[in-house]
């Protein structure tokens, strides 16, 4: 336990202690020497201000009258916390000179700043944290900035939005509703004007947003998620039905810890493989993550969405029969 780690736990000991704390106690509690827990106590005293009372002998609380409104002044890490931060400052800094990158320059400064503070001379090794963007999409920075300034703000929204499955290029009206990342890229999850319907969009297929003066419509939370996380993945809609999927053996021990939805229902099965159930409405996320694992992976319910795995393995098998 480092210099900080204790200072933080010091303080919280003596916060919670209604009597007073012997200094073998703070030993043990602590890890460390006698000398050290006199020090550790004197800082806190003298340079943090704080309202130590007691001695050697009695022990060592913090005042009653003040104890419950004294707080350590600044910011203080524990060294899980910190290794977040630093976690954090390398996922501003690496993932991508990209949408964020110029709006957070004053937030990673400050990051940085506050590393540097709890370094203590040391330098980090910030170069061993690594955060890799997997399939991520170029999007246009003047449109993701309008798009989240009127999600915050509660205006409608005009942009034009081509559709990926379609091609179709389509003016739209929304009042959004919430900015959600997912996978790696942005959606906009928004009340659709015209179609009087909920909507996800795609932010990096928006082109020419524009913020508008008019108030937007707001949709309760319990709506919101019933329409838009009741369903597998990024497509909305009530749930059409269930989705069972086998796992075998080998795959099982990867599909058993990880997060599908969350309402999936997940159990081992007695000859070591793994039986997941999901809710689904649009077919198509689906289904490319359950054929991602190949033949690692079989759709047992329903028979309508078995049948369309088998017809995209038969499509994918003849590309190579030629």
């Amino acid at each position: 336990m480092d210099r900080y780690e204790r200072i933080i736990a010091l303080h919280r000991i003596l916060q919670a202690a209604r009597y007073p704390v012997t200094v073998p106690r703070l030993q043990d509690e602590l890890g460390c020497s006698r000398a050290t827990v006199y020090r550790d106590l004197a800082f806190l005293r003298d340079a943090l201000m704080a309202p130590v009372v007691g001695d050697g002998e009695a022990g060592f609380r913090y005042d009653p009258q003040q104890g419950d409104r004294f707080e350590l002044p600044g910011l203080w890490l524990n060294s899980e916390e910190l290794h977040a931060l630093l976690a954090a400052q390398q996922l501003l800094s690496r993932s991508g000179g990209g949408v964020l990158s110029g709006a957070l320059a004053p937030l990673q400064q400050r990051i940085e700043k506050l590393l540097d503070e709890h370094a203590t001379g040391k330098r980090w090794p910030v170069e061993r944290v690594r955060v890799i963007p997997h399939r991520l999409r170029r999007m246009d920075e003047a449109s993701f900035r309008i798009v989240c300034s009127a999600v915050l703000e509660r205006r409608q929204l005009a942009f034009e939005y081509r559709a990926r499955s379609t091609g179709e290029k389509t003016r739209r009206t929304v009042s959004p509703q919430r900015i959600t990342h997912y996978r790696d890229n942005w959606y906009l999850d928004a009340w659709d004007h015209e179609r009087e319907a909920l909507r996800s969009f795609s932010v990096d297929r928006i082109g020419n947003a524009r913020m508008l003066d008019t108030p937007a419509r707001d949709i309760d939370e319990a709506t919101l998620n019933e329409h838009l996380s009741g369903s597998y993945g990024i497509f909305s809609g009530a749930p059409r039905g269930w989705a069972t999927i086998v796992f075998n053996e080998r795959a099982a021990r990867w599909v058993a810890d990880e997060h599908w939805h969350s309402q999936q229902q997940g159990r081992h099965l007695g000859d070591g493989r793994y039986e997941l159930k999901v809710p689904y409405s649009n077919a198509r996320e689906l289904l490319m993550d359950v054929l991602h694992y190949g033949s690692d992976a079989e759709i047992v319910e329903p028979p309508s969405l078995r049948e369309q795995a088998r017809s995209l393995l038969q499509l994918a098998l003849a590309n190579y029969d030629r």
